[in-house]
């Protein structure tokens, strides 16, 4: 493909670019190990280079989106140009796993060989590996740690709460009322 290169942009540079997009919660290790390398196909495919990959893990989301209340969550740092983040954004729009992406510019005119990559083929590994989330983890276990408590903390708590209302009330009875400025009396229409 050729490289698409912007009037404004100064030349040998490139922009810097973030892209979040979110998968369906069910979607395994393998499904979110193909999305990522078909978009480091079309990054690395079309000039760019990427910084930064990164599995940020099963969230729970906002609100509801496509039907669904969590997501997993991949970040990705790269340099690229303009066109870029459009054959990005088209791909994953066609993707069933996707629910949600952003794409922002974070800079432009930026030396492709001044910047570092923070990636090796393990960073890739890593980034298909989507860890459970906690709330899933407790459902696993059927919720067991709730229910060893002891009957007796809920007496002691109710015990606590009763006597503390019952001396504040006692406290608000003992002291006088003040009286507000007296109300005007008001006069019936008929």
């Amino acid at each position: 493909m050729a490289r698409l290169q912007s009037l404004r942009d100064t030349p040998n540079t490139s922009r810097e670019y973030e892209t979040i997009y979110i998968l369906r919660p069910n979607t395994a290790n393998e499904g979110v190990a193909e999305v990522n390398a078909r978009i480091r196909g079309i990054i690395e495919g079309m000039g760019g280079k990427i910084i930064k990959v990164d599995n940020w893990g099963k969230r729970r989301l906002a609100y509801e989106v496509a039907k669904e209340r969590k997501g997993i969550y991949l970040y990705w740092q790269y340099l690229a140009q303009p066109g870029v983040v459009e054959e990005c954004e088209r791909n994953l729009r066609m993707l069933d796993n996707v629910i949600r992406y952003l794409t922002t510019k974070v800079d432009e005119n930026i030396d492709v060989g001044a910047r570092p990559s923070e990636l090796d083929d393990t960073s890739f590994e890593k980034a298909a590996q989507t860890a459970a989330d906690e709330e899933d983890i407790f459902l696993s276990r059927g919720g067991d740690d709730m229910s060893s408590g002891d009957d007796d903390d809920e007496d002691d708590y109710s015990n606590y709460h009763d006597e503390s209302v019952s001396a504040s009330s006692k406290k608000a009875a003992a002291e006088p009322k003040e009286e507000s400025e007296p109300k005007a009396p008001t006069e019936d229409k008929e």
